[in-house]
């Protein structure tokens, strides 16, 4: 996450890990599935985009910690002041 340099694709990349392990009770891996979402999702307005459709993807999984972390994600991923922060953010350079 502190990479400035990594490419979006490599975050890309690691959704389908994130929404394999959502339906996981544990409460660590609960907690770092939510917390690996969220920071993707918070990096710029492109990720932010993957993420909230990766935690709708979760939250159709069915299982009570995916609908928990979906959520939570999309609550923090979809509030006004994540947007208005992202939308703030100027673009990095290529």
């Amino acid at each position: 996450m502190h990479d400035r340099q990594a490419s979006d694709e490599s975050f890309v990349a690691m959704l389908p890990f994130i929404e394999a392990a959502a339906g996981d009770e544990r409460n660590f891996v609960k907690k770092a599935v939510n917390w690996a979402l969220r920071n993707i999702g918070k990096r710029n307005l492109a990720l932010n985009a993957a993420a909230i459709d990766s935690a709708r993807r979760i939250q159709q999984q069915g299982f009570k910690s995916a609908r928990w972390i979906a959520a939570d994600a999309l609550r923090e991923l979809t509030s006004e002041a994540v947007q208005a922060r992202l939308l703030n953010r100027p673009c990095p350079p290529v």
